[in-house]
């Protein structure tokens, strides 16, 4: 596995680079510029132009909450394209590499006052290649924080060093944009989460994007996890799309 590790002109971006030395033969390092703002979510088909089997975002984390966070996610549109990538189409979501890198920023996250996120699936740019986004958040103050970098660079490394571990994989429904309820079974099961659709999204799920999410999972999912109580009135419109594709669900309550 070949790692892009792409580097661009933000400070979260060089924060992180400071401390990725010595990294192995199969990664390497990719400066994007791009006179655009929000550069990263508008690179698309960038794996088209960087030979490589994996995409590494490293970047920041914006948020109105102002979250102190250390984030991961794939990228995706549920709905329109209104921050880069196309119209009602995912990305490819490694659910094995997010559940290590997600453990492992757990494990390594000391900083007070600091949230560990997986988001939910959101933004562009469109790749056809497997992608995490590694990012600092929520504002200037934190994306400088040079421990928050150097925790951010010992995921990089640790991710293009990880020979997987093959759990089941599954797509998560529903609940907030940060998906505190999938945290737990990130955390503490043999289940792998790849794409995340939020509670605010679900009015544009259908049979085709559930399909899509399922299939866009590495690898390939075959369940459903809902937070149930964050779903509210899609209810029964997620049990009739399941059944309609032979796809069992299981409650986030369950584990």
């Amino acid at each position: 596995m070949k790692f892009a590790i792409l580097i661009f002109n933000d400070p979260a971006s060089k924060n992180v680079e400071k401390y990725l030395t010595d990294l192995p033969s199969n990664a390497f390092i990719h400066h994007v510029n791009f006179p655009k703002e929000h550069t990263c979510v508008y690179c698309e088909n960038i794996d088209t132009e960087v030979n490589a089997d994996m995409f590494l975002f490293i970047t920041t984390h914006s948020s109105a909450s102002g979250i102190k966070s250390l984030s991961l996610h794939t990228q995706g549109n549920w709905g329109k394209a209104e921050l880069g990538g196309r119209e009602k189409t995912l990305a490819i979501a490694p659910a094995l590499y997010l559940k290590e890198a997600f453990k492992k920023m757990t494990e390594l996250c000391d900083l007070k006052g600091f949230d560990v996120i997986q988001e939910c699936t959101h933004h562009g740019p469109f790749i056809k290649k497997p992608s995490i986004f590694i990012e600092i958040g929520s504002s200037p103050t934190e994306w400088s924080i040079n421990e928050a970098g150097k925790i951010n660079a010992e995921i990089v490394k640790h991710i293009v060093n990880f020979n997987p571990i093959i759990f089941r994989t599954a797509v998560g429904l529903g609940g907030p944009h940060h998906a505190p309820n999938f945290k737990k079974i990130q955390l503490n099961t043999h289940i792998a989460i790849g794409h995340v659709c939020p509670k605010y999204m679900l009015d544009n799920l259908d049979k085709e994007m559930l399909k899509q999410a399922l299939d866009k999972t590495m690898p390939k999912s075959d369940l459903i996890i809902a937070d149930w109580k964050g779903i509210g009135e899609h209810k029964e419109k997620i049990k009739t799309l399941a059944k309609e594709l032979g796809i069992e669900i299981k409650k986030t309550k369950e584990f």
